[in-house]
């Protein structure tokens, strides 16, 4: 059976991957996760199927990814594993320039010795490998209240996430460039769904609605992101890999843009709905007004013509319909703890 490693899996995006293609894919799935805040192994829904086995360990272990490369032989690399959170990246950026930079450098590296004997040089028997390396729209910088992120925008990150993730994605191309290993790189749009940490916007929006908490949002509320839903994305990584251009970027993003204030009434709406105070007041009440944060980007979009044209990639979810799926599961979570 061909291996394939996830890497990060038991994370917010890569577990959904897992949960959504391990029952239909006839591979072997390895999930290398270091279990931080961000992993929780909970979120993997199918642990019990065959073809699938879990590694607790760090990509930034050399021997560890060496170990794993040797003993798998993996003809698929998906990298989803980084740190995120922006806010984390402020008070302690060293921790993103490892993972994100130095974990990246070890996965690449570890794929090219195994697959290639040298440069422009491919094993017959890894004649059908890929790595795919899954990115964000933040290493595009901040646009203003126009224009669109495409593959062709230039670089310009401006947080130590976006940056060490900017990092990661000059290492994996230089890998393309220099040796011709068959990479392809994702850039997707702010995710949304199941299983995302409680940190994030939207469950903090939630968690702190139904606890009767205050609903902190930075600034003026006026920031603006694209918001795309996690299995949308999912299912965009897996055309990138399988039909995707060698060497080429995709960009992901769910044309669903949206300011954060307008994030939180939504989601305060839904829940006087399905979910009414006993006191009959609206949610809406406990929207608070925070310092925002430093350097905090105005508004990201992102152009996703070329992965629709190409690979014929379209979103079944707009924000509406996914923000509905979304309360709803993080209500039964959030209520059954």
């Amino acid at each position: 059976m061909t291996n394939i490693l996830i890497t990060g899996g038991a994370g917010f995006i890569a577990s959904n991957f897992i949960n959504l293609f391990v029952p239909e894919q006839k591979f072997h799935f390895v999930n290398l996760d270091k279990l931080t805040y961000a992993g929780d192994l909970n979120n993997i829904e199918i642990a019990d199927y065959n073809n699938y086995s879990f590694v607790k360990g760090d990509i930034c272990d050399e021997k560890l990814v060496k170990e794993l490369f040797d003993k798998y032989q993996f003809q698929y690399v998906f990298h989803f594993a980084a740190e995120s959170h922006v806010d984390n990246s402020i008070t302690n950026p060293a921790a993103f320039i490892d993972t994100n930079i130095r974990g990246t450098f070890n996965l690449v590296h570890e794929a090219y010795k195994l697959w290639m004997s040298g440069p422009n040089q491919l094993k017959p028997e890894f004649n059908s490998a890929r790595f795919l390396h899954v990115s964000t729209d933040e290493v595009y910088g901040t646009l203003g209240e126009t224009g669109l992120f495409t593959e062709k925008t230039a670089y310009a990150p401006n947080s130590p996430y976006s940056a060490s993730k900017a990092s990661s994605d000059f290492i994996v191309r230089s890998y393309f460039h220099t040796y011709n290993l068959p990479v392809v790189t994702t850039n997707c749009s702010n995710n949304y769904g199941p299983h995302q940490h409680d940190e994030k916007l939207i469950p903090t929006i939630i968690r702190k609605a139904i606890n009767g908490a205050e609903i902190p949002i930075y600034g003026d509320g006026k920031n603006i992101r694209d918001w795309l839903y996690v299995k949308d994305h999912c299912k965009g990584i897996m055309l990138a890999i399988k039909n995707g251009k060698l060497g080429e970027t995709y960009n992901i993003g769910g044309r669903n843009e949206r300011d954060n204030l307008y994030i939180a009434k939504k989601i305060c709406d839904i829940l006087d709905e399905v979910n009414p105070k006993k006191d009959q007041t609206s949610y809406n009440t406990q929207i608070t007004f925070v310092k925002d944060r430093p350097g905090h980007d105005f508004r990201y979009a992102i152009d996703a013509t070329k992965i629709e044209n190409e690979l014929g990639w379209l979103a079944d979810e707009n924000f509406e319909s996914g923000i509905k799926k979304t309360i709803d599961w993080y209500l039964q979570k959030y209520t059954q703890e």
